[in-house]
């Protein structure tokens, strides 16, 4: 059966994403950007060049089809994306869902849980979005977005995981997630494939956070696709060094599972509000966190390390199925 994932430029057949990035944002902003309006403000047309900019400098390594998760209360602008997508030929996939309780914009369903009508409210929004569009722009997300905490998925956050299993079941949706500071990859992975979900549409992301080969094999073992999709990020917000993420996905190459792991940065290409002001030592951290660090850098030492073309290619792809080890 041929299998479907809308863009935001509509419906594409997921054989047809080609060599995809699974997690990058064109633009982000946490919760409270909006309140700084006055220094702060959206530059519509410097978003769209330098994004732009950004497909075109992913597609000349050959990517198709990139995958921008931001969350709805985040900065989500598939207006953008669409423009971007049809300057510069590249694939986008937006996505429908909210942040972690720690960063996202959590009074509003939190104010509507005490109303008691929360769980119908997130349901109707994710079932509108997926079935009619986001706001008025037509665009549809293909993957709803998912976030937890710190070593513990919270009751805000269950609510929103157990609603996106629901709307799963019912429109078969594709799921990415949210880790913070690697935790909570094997039971988010649980929450999810027990709920319902089928394994194969599931991505638990930013699984290089974590260097524990027993974590990864938890986590994989549920059938999941995991996210190594950090690369350019260095010891911020808990993160390991590019050296260790590459040393743990080589390991796990070796023990085959290189079909159910996908590549990225989590890159933000524009912030939203006032751009954030990083000293010295913070730049030179992050210095490579951009959308093509992957092929410039990363793609060649994995290749040092003795991993193969194809294996290589392997984590690129969305399109193949894949089995549990189990």
């Amino acid at each position: 059966m041929e299998e479907w994932i809308e863009t935001v430029t509509g419906k594409i057949l997921v054989e047809d994403m080609g060599k995809t990035l699974i997690h990058e944002h064109f633009v982000f902003g946490y919760p409270g950007f909006s309140g700084d309006v006055t220094k702060g403000a959206f530059n519509e047309q410097e978003a769209l060049r330098v994004g732009i900019e950004a497909a075109n400098a992913v597609k000349r390594n050959g990517v198709k089809t990139v995958v921008d998760p931001t969350p709805n209360e985040c900065g989500r602008n598939p207006a953008l994306l669409k423009k971007i997508s049809e300057s510069t030929g590249l694939q986008i996939i937006c996505s429908t869902g909210y942040y972690y309780e720690g960063e996202g914009a959590t009074p509003y369903f939190k104010f509507r849980y005490g109303l008691g009508t929360a769980e119908k409210d997130i349901y109707d929004m994710f079932m509108t979005e997926i079935n009619e569009g986001i706001a008025k722009t037509g665009i549809r997300p293909g993957v709803i977005k998912l976030a937890s905490s710190k070593d513990e998925i919270t009751a805000y956050e269950k609510m929103f995981f157990d609603i996106a299993a629901k709307v799963h079941k019912e429109t078969g949706i594709r799921i990415i997630t949210h880790t913070q500071e690697g935790t909570m990859g094997p039971e988010q992975a649980k929450l999810l494939v027990e709920s319902g979900v089928e394994p194969s549409k599931i991505v638990i992301g930013h699984m290089c956070g974590n260097t524990n080969l027993d974590y990864h094999e938890e986590t994989l073992k549920t059938g999941v696709r995991i996210g190594f999709d950090r690369f350019g990020i260095q010891k911020l917000v808990g993160a390991p060094m590019d050296s260790e993420r590459i040393e743990t996905l080589t390991k796990l190459i070796q023990k085959g599972y290189e079909n159910q792991i996908m590549l990225s940065h989590d890159s933000i290409t524009y912030w939203m509000g006032r751009p954030p002001e990083m000293g010295d030592d913070v730049s030179e951290l992050v210095k490579n966190w951009h959308p093509t660090h992957l092929f410039e850098n990363i793609i060649p030492e994995l290749k040092r390390n003795n991993v193969p073309e194809n294996v290589l290619n392997e984590m690129f792809y969305l399109k193949n199925k894949h089995k549990s080890k189990m």
